[in-house]
C-alpha cells in the first residue's frame, strides 16, 4: 500500500514545534539552531516509531497468548515472581496492576479456566493461596515476549557504556515528565 505524501509530512506536523508552535509559546528553541530542532524531531521521531513498534509487539504477544493487556502482566509479574523465588499472591497481583481485588479474583478466575495459572496452598500461610503460571504458559510467554525482550537486549548490548548511560539518562528524564504541570511544578 502506497502511503499519501501527505502521511510523513503530518507525522513531522504533529512533533515539529516549528509547525505546531510557531510563536514558540510552549517550545523554547530560540537557544537552538534549526539543524539542532531538526535533530531533536528526528529523535522525537525515533521515540513515536518505537512506542508504536512496542505498541504492535505488545498486542501481537498478547493475540498469539488469547489474553487481554492486564491478564498479560499479570502472568509477567507471576513468571518474575517465580524468577526471584518469591511466592506471588492475589494481593501481589492486584497491588502490581493497581486494579481491587474483585476484578483480580474476577481475572484470576479466567487465566485459571484459560489454563494460564495454578492456585496452590501458600507453604507458610494456611489462610493465602499462592498463584503459578502453568508450563505451557511460561512457554508460550517465553517464546513470545521473550524472544521479543532478548532482541532488545540486543540492540542496547551493541552499544557503548557510555551511549547506554546517556540513553537511560534522557529516557528516565523524559519519564520524569510526566508528573510536571503545565507551570513545570510537581
Amino acid at each position: 500500500m502506497e502511503v499519501p505524501e501527505s502521511e510523513p509530512r503530518l507525522d513531522r506536523a504533529m512533533i515539529d514545534p516549528r509547525l505546531i508552535d510557531p510563536a514558540a509559546e510552549l517550545v523554547r528553541r530560540d537557544h537552538l539552531a534549526d539543524g539542532e530542532v531538526d535533530e531533536i524531531v528526528e529523535l522525537m521521531a525515533a521515540l513515536r516509531a518505537w512506542h508504536g513498534a512496542a505498541e504492535r509487539m505488545s498486542a501481537a504477544s498478547r493475540r498469539y497468548m488469547n489474553l487481554n493487556q492486564n491478564d498479560m502482566r499479570a502472568v509477567r509479574f507471576l513468571i518474575a515472581a517465580e524468577n526471584a523465588g518469591q511466592v506471588a499472591t492475589a494481593r501481589a497481583v492486584a497491588d502490581h496492576l493497581g486494579i481491587s481485588t474483585a476484578a483480580t479474583t474476577k481475572m484470576l478466575d479466567r487465566l485459571e479456566r484459560g489454563g494460564h495459572i495454578i492456585r496452590r496452598p501458600h507453604p507458610a500461610d494456611r489462610r493465602s493461596i499462592v498463584l503459578q503460571v502453568t508450563p505451557s504458559t511460561r512457554q508460550a510467554a517465553r517464546e513470545g515476549v521473550g524472544r521479543l525482550h532478548a532482541r532488545r537486549f540486543d540492540v542496547a548490548a551493541r552499544m557503548s557504556s557510555a551511549d547506554r548511560r546517556v540513553v537511560t539518562g534522557f529516557l528516565r528524564d523524559l519519564a520524569a515528565t510526566e508528573g510536571e504541570t503545565a507551570g513545570g511544578e510537581e
